[in-house]
């Protein structure tokens, strides 16, 4: 069996989070079904993308020949655009990565994280020459969505089919135009760089708290990215209870709002880069079930000569890399020992339900 990270009930919380995460994409299903054509079109010039396959060529990966899927997850604070070959972005940074693997019969999917923290071999990209030891998130600074995907394939030996990243500037616009997340949280929470001062109990946050609590490590007690990635995980149950109670599709003028913004917020390959192919994936989503779904960390330990870094178990994540390449699920003892895993007596940050 492959590892699960939660029980039944929020496992189920976390995978409608995934499936309708793409918010913006059961929106523009909806409008599409709709026949709301002229606002689809606009929807769909929203969106912007890059065309990673002819940047990258064909040092690549071999593609799967089991007919699975692979699409690397970003969220960054920059929306990508392509300045050059590589579309450098020099001081943007990719907080957030996860590897959503779908199998071949589409009814069941793994979710990998990969601590930003992470050094990595990164491999050249365009004029920057590659690097033994970088922190993951440095490829999407010195070469964007193209540096990114390579740096991936280059750690994972996977090849990514698709590529999707979300604005933490638009992500904080869609908690506004959602009417704020309200979250319980069992410590008090302070981040001077961010202003996010949140005492023990419930609160109701908006965009920019709500952004600041996502990306915060200050507040937490082992200041690590491991603790902020548990932290998302609990903020992405919240915010999934809060979408799942506000009867978005009986307000069709915050129905607009929102997916004027998601949409405005999002960042493709060239093969997800219009209304309908986003179309497509929203529907594959929507038919996985959420207990055919694994959440789950690389496998890590921190780095002896930088314990404020964390560097791959090498024989365990290749055990992770080899179950998606063979669209294979992922075995309970790859993950065992990581250092990504919560300790036995770790209290969540933000209360469940």
């Amino acid at each position: 069996m492959a590892p699960r990270v939660d029980g039944g009930s929020s496992r189920r919380r976390l995978w409608r989070v995934v499936r309708v995460g793409g918010l913006c994409l059961v929106l523009l299903l909806l409008l599409a079904g709709a026949g709301l054509t002229a606002l689809y079109i606009k929807f769909d010039r929203n969106i912007s993308q890059v065309d990673i396959d002819s940047v990258l060529g064909h040092d690549r990966p071999a593609d799967s020949p089991n007919g699975s899927m692979d699409i690397l997850v970003l969220g960054s604070d920059s929306r990508a655009g392509t300045d050059d070959e590589y579309g450098g972005h020099s001081g943007a940074r990719a907080d957030t990565a996860m590897i959503v693997h779908l199998n071949e019969a589409r009814d069941a999917a793994t979710v990998v994280s990969i601590p930003r923290d992470t050094l990595v071999e990164r491999p050249s990209c365009g004029r920057e020459p590659g690097k033994k030891r970088a922190m993951f998130n440095e490829a999407y600074s010195v070469g964007g969505p193209a540096c990114a995907v390579k740096t991936v394939e280059k750690l994972t030996g996977v090849r990514m089919d698709h590529y999707l990243e979300v604005d933490f500037e638009g992500f904080s616009g869609l908690v506004d135009t959602l009417g704020g997340v309200e979250i319980t949280t069992t410590q008090a929470i302070r981040d001077e760089d961010s202003r996010l001062d949140l005492s023990v109990g419930t609160h109701t946050l908006d965009g920019e708290q709500s952004l600041a609590l996502v990306r915060t490590r200050k507040a937490l007690a082992d200041g690590s990215d491991l603790g902020r990635i548990r932290l998302q995980h609990s903020f992405v149950r919240a915010l999934a209870r809060q979408v799942g109670g506000i009867g978005l599709f009986t307000d069709p003028r915050r129905l607009y709002d929102i997916a004027d913004t998601a949409t405005r917020s999002v960042t493709t390959d060239s093969g997800l880069g219009s209304a309908s192919d986003l179309y497509r994936l929203a529907r594959t989503l929507k038919g996985i079930d959420p207990d055919a779904m694994t959440m789950l960390t690389m496998p890590v330990a921190f780095d002896p000569k930088d314990p404020n870094r964390v560097v791959p178990i090498e024989r365990q994540a290749t055990r992770v890399w080899t179950a998606l390449r063979a669209d294979r699920p992922v075995p309970a003892s790859a993950t065992e020992g990581s250092a990504a895993e919560p300790r036995a007596n770790e209290r969540e940050v933000i209360a469940r339900e």
